[in-house]
Formats: structure tokens, C-alpha cells, sequence
């Protein structure tokens, strides 16, 4: 059972203070309530894909990680985890590690390193079965780099890359699913989770997701203030409006079973998320409301559809 204070009075922070990510970002929250869900005698080798994480996080010589880091490059932290899962299971085995001490091997990715640039080891390394987690922080943009798009980034959102205005409307393409795409890798634990908006929920998912055994996967949304352009104290406030516009819904599917874990009891219009940011400012024109009809109609199915995901493996 979840007990806040004994969380945070009896677990150590694995990810310290004094990182330079951006005021009002979900991704240091990602990191450390993740690794909060860490039993207190277990060592953790984290990997991170280059990235917004991995260039405010470990400056050398100086580093927030309290356990093994290793930077890998976009493309390949979860192969880079996998390799190092696979020697520390040999390793263990002849001898050359004490037995009666466990290691949890765990690679966080933004959604450029993990949609996109690193889905091929990621899936490698999922196929394969590899006792490991992979968190993706999903802030929707490559936003390390310049806010452009990637293929996590929302329909019609403004990015660099997609610029909203006369020729285009902002990115034309619906986000990809990725929680369904690892979901079809008949992994043991996927769970979608938010930064802030439920404190309960993400620790519980991380506890699930590190302590099953095989490969799992962890899709955690995180605010980016500076590419969705909100006010940096507004971050809880983004966070809440995703989860209850079923924008982004809170599941997990165990072994191929669906539960949604938060049905809101009054599901607001998609618009409550999109007005408070920037980057949807162009919808809000006169003669663009159909881009939020679109939205919204794209948002309903996708949520329709996980509720059925739900009925139809209940009995699982």
C-alpha cells in the first residue's frame, strides 16, 4: 500500500537537486518518483538516451544520479541496458557478483529517443525479453533540440518543424500510440502514467514495472514548459487537465490484461487541455474550429476504444 510519508521520509532521493532541467518540467519528476519506487537495499544501473534528461543531469563531472549511469547515444540506451542485463546475469551466475544482492536495470528516453530515433533496440531489447524497464518521458516534441516533431507530438500542434500558419495547420499527423505498440511486444507490465497528476499512481506503476520480471515498459507524460509554452507553475495544472480529457489516459496492461485506472467522473472537452497552451493558440482562430472537433472526435475514439480493450479482457 502507497504511504506518502513513509515514502518520503524513509526512501532516499536517487535523483538529486542542483539538475539543470527547466523550471516547471514533468521529465526530474519522472526520474525521481521512479526511482523512489526502488526497494532501499537495490542498486540500479540507469542508461539514458541523449536527450533533454541526459544534457541537464550529468554535466561531467558532475552527475543527479545517485546510482550507475551510463549515457548511451539517441539511439540505442535500451540495447545499451540490455547488454549490460545480459553481464550482470552471467556475471552473477559464475560468481563473480555476490548473490545475495539484486541489481534493477532501468533506461529513461524522451519520446524523440524512444518513438522514434530508438525504437528499433527498444523493441530489440523488448522482443528479447530482457529483465529491464523502459521509461520514455513523453513532452511530445524533440524539445532538447529545438521543439521540433516527432511522431509522439500531437495532431496540429506548432512545432519548429510543423509551424502552424497559412500552408499547414500545424503538424498534420495524429500522435502515435506507442503504449499499444509495446502492448503487441506480449510484454509481462506496460503502464501510461503522468508526472504530477497522481503521485500514487506512478510510484505503484514504477514499483510493478521494476519488480516483474522480463522486459516492461513505462510511457510517462511530461510537461515540457518551454515547447508547449505555459506558465512554468501551471505544470500540475497541464498534468490534470490531460488525464481528465482522457487526452492521456492512466492504464496498465498486465500480461495482456487492460485496466484503466482512473475513469474521470465528469470527462472535460479536449479544449480545457489545449487552451493553456501555445502551442494550440492557432485552433482558437475563427474558422479553425474544426481542428479541435478533429481532436476531440480523435481523443474520444482512442479513449472508446481503450474501454473496450478493458471489457473485452476483464476475464483474462
Amino acid at each position: 500500500m502507497y504511504d506518502l510519508k513513509q515514502v518520503m521520509t524513509e526512501k532516499p532521493s536517487r535523483f538529486s537537486a542542483g539538475h539543470r532541467m527547466c523550471a516547471g518540467c514533468g521529465a526530474p519528476i519522472v526520474a525521481r518518483m521512479i526511482l523512489r519506487a526502488l526497494k532501499k537495499e537495490d542498486f540500479a544501473v540507469v542508461s539514458n538516451a541523449t536527450g533533454c534528461m541526459e544534457v541537464s543531469t550529468f554535466i561531467y563531472p558532475y552527475t543527479s544520479w545517485t546510482d550507475s549511469y551510463i549515457h548511451s547515444a539517441f539511439e540505442n540506451a535500451a540495447s545499451t541496458l540490455s547488454g549490460v542485463e545480459a553481464a550482470y546475469k552471467v556475471m552473477k551466475k559464475t560468481g563473480k557478483l555476490p548473490q545475495d544482492k539484486d541489481t534493477k536495470f532501468i533506461a529513461f528516453g524522451g519520446d524523440g529517443g524512444t518513438y522514434d530515433i530508438g525504437l528499433q533496440s527498444l523493441s530489440g531489447a523488448m522482443e528479447r525479453g530482457h529483465d529491464m524497464v523502459y521509461v520514455c518521458y513523453d513532452n511530445g516534441a524533440y524539445m532538447n533540440t529545438g521543439v521540433q516533431r516527432s511522431s509522439a507530438t500531437p495532431h496540429f500542434a506548432d512545432t519548429t518543424t510543423s509551424p502552424a500558419g497559412k500552408v499547414i495547420p500545424g503538424k498534420m499527423q495524429p500522435r502515435k500510440d506507442l503504449t499499444k505498440i509495446m502492448v503487441a511486444h506480449n510484454l509481462p507490465y506496460v503502464a501510461q502514467t503522468a508526472a504530477i497528476t497522481n503521485f500514487k499512481d506512478i510510484y505503484e506503476k514504477s514499483e510493478k514495472a521494476i519488480y516483474t520480471e522480463g522486459a516492461c515498459f513505462l510511457n510517462v507524460l511530461a510537461p515540457c514548459p518551454r515547447g508547449w509554452v505555459y506558465p512554468t507553475e501551471d505544470l500540475m495544472q497541464v498534468n490534470k487537465l490531460a488525464v481528465d480529457t482522457c487526452y492521456w489516459p492512466l492504464y496498465e496492461v498486465i500480461n495482456g490484461k487492460y485496466i484503466v485506472n482512473y475513469k474521470p467522473a465528469k470527462k472535460l472537452p479536449v479544449e480545457e487541455f489545449l487552451k493553456p497552451q501555445k502551442r494550440f493558440a492557432h485552433m482558437f482562430k475563427e474558422g479553425n474550429e474544426w481542428m479541435i472537433e478533429a481532436f476531440q472526435k480523435e481523443t474520444d475514439e482512442r479513449w472508446e476504444e481503450l474501454l473496450r480493450l478493458e471489457e473485452m479482457t476483464k476475464d483474462m
